[in-house]
């Protein structure tokens, strides 16, 4: 691999898109821009994250709630909770639990 640099780019980019490429370059070290991009372009990476059990976590947490604040109301209205409410809820946790670590398997893998 020949260690010439005959070859150029050139892109365009907008004054706050400069200022935060000279602050990130800055903030990593690097007092050449063209340094900073060459290592970004070659090594860097760009993280797209589509978790769709982040949906169903958020769904499931936002039931949670509800149905938690529901318990509450009507336990403190006739002092006593269902068996069958509480196992409800207890599903839908030990199911949240299950979501939360398939994500964080995927996010570790990254």
């Amino acid at each position: 691999m020949s260690d010439r640099r005959d070859q150029q780019l050139h892109f365009r980019v907008s004054k706050p898109e400069l200022e935060r490429i000279r602050n990130k370059m800055e903030s990593s070290g690097i007092l050449s821009i063209g340094s900073y991009l060459r290592k970004m372009a070659l090594d860097g990476y760009c993280l797209h994250l589509d978790l769709p059990q982040l949906r169903r976590m958020a769904y499931l947490l936002q039931m949670c709630s509800n149905n938690l604040n529901q318990y509450a109301k009507v336990a403190n209205e006739n002092g006593r909770v269902y068996a069958a409410d509480m196992e409800d809820l207890r599903a839908r946790l030990d199911e949240l639990i299950s979501i939360g670590k398939q994500i964080l398997s995927r996010l570790a893998e990254l």
